[in-house]
């Protein structure tokens, strides 16, 4: 017969294996187990080596504290302008609360997901297709605020929303294609049409300048000019000046009354020769004749010419002397 000590000792060492494999529970990290006493909720394991209670107790739900990201299924939605269109999206959630993950809901991931798909359906007809791409973020938020709100009591927090595909029917499509050509043509036609704006701006500008310039040019031409002219006026008034001065200075000098005479007498033969040869029909003086009352009379002419001009500069002179 087997010894019966021998019996005993397996016995009492499978029972014991059997209440540390029942009672010993390792909970992974970013885990929590769910432990019911009799049926009933009793605490939430953390992380690390768990003892429980033999018999008694037993882990009911094990749940990942870790963000989970699933897909939202395509679904066809309507905007507002009535354009039926095809959205499908990413959401993702955390586990918060893991008693009321356990006890808030059955299934919290496929209660989400019908809910972010409702919510969505909801958010797209509020705004046009159009915008529809534009507020992509802005739904986003709202679908996340909108869950967000759900799904507190079932200790679930959802982090964000992202809308992966928005698929408009075909002739959609094509419309938002031409849409599109024209608005690029409106925009190519714009752009030239400022551009050549632009360039028939800077050509006026340019000949505004040009203009400016040269009446600025011509205008200090002239001015140049006009100091070039009077310097040669006032050249030649004191050349004159200075040549009459001279002539006064020698016909008061010695012997200046007989070179006068003999100068105008040269003149006038001189000149009367000139006339002889130009011209066929000659208009003679009176006095041709008496060449020496003609002398007379121009000496009386430079007489007149002499002593007014002495008489000036003796004046000159007594007002430089005062």
């Amino acid at each position: 017969m087997p010894d019966v000590s021998l019996i005993v000792t397996i016995a009492l060492a499978g029972l014991v294996i059997l209440v540390l494999v029942k009672t010993a529970v390792i909970v992974p990290q970013q885990n929590a187990y769910v432990v019911e006493s009799l049926g009933r909720y009793s605490r939430t394991l953390t992380a690390g080596f768990n003892l429980l209670v033999p018999f008694l107790e037993k882990v009911a739900y094990k749940h990942s504290l870790k963000e989970h990201a699933f897909d939202i299924p395509a679904q066809a939605t309507v905007t507002k302008d009535n354009v039926r269109i095809v959205v499908d999206g990413v959401l993702y959630v955390q586990v918060k609360d893991a008693k009321a993950a356990s006890y808030g809901i059955g299934d919290y991931l496929f209660a989400i997901s019908q809910l972010a798909q409702t919510t969505l359906r909801s958010e797209i007809g509020k705004i046009d297709l159009d915008k529809t791409f534009e507020e992509r973020n802005a739904i986003n938020q709202q679908v996340v605020e909108e869950l967000d709100k759900a799904t507190a009591a079932w200790g679930v927090k959802v982090l964000r929303y992202e809308i992966r595909n928005i698929d408009p029917p075909n002739d959609v499509l094509e419309a938002m294609e031409m849409q599109m050509k024209a608005e690029r043509r409106k925009r190519a036609v714009i752009l030239q049409s400022e551009g050549e704006r632009q360039a028939t701006i800077n050509t006026a500008e340019g000949e505004k300048k040009r203009v400016v310039l040269a009446s600025e040019a011509k205008r200090e031409e002239q001015i140049n000019e006009a100091k070039g002219e009077a310097e040669a006026i006032k050249a030649v008034a004191a050349a004159t000046a200075d040549g009459l001065k001279t002539v006064a200075a020698a016909l008061t000098a010695e012997g200046g009354d007989a070179a006068m005479q003999l100068r105008v007498a040269e003149q006038y033969v001189e000149q009367f020769g000139k006339l002889a040869q130009e011209n066929n029909t000659i208009l003679l003086p009176a006095e041709l004749g008496n060449i020496g009352a003609m002398i007379g009379a121009a000496k009386a002419v430079w007489d007149g010419g002499a002593q007014g001009a002495i008489r000036e500069n003796a004046s000159r002179r007594k007002d430089e002397a005062r």
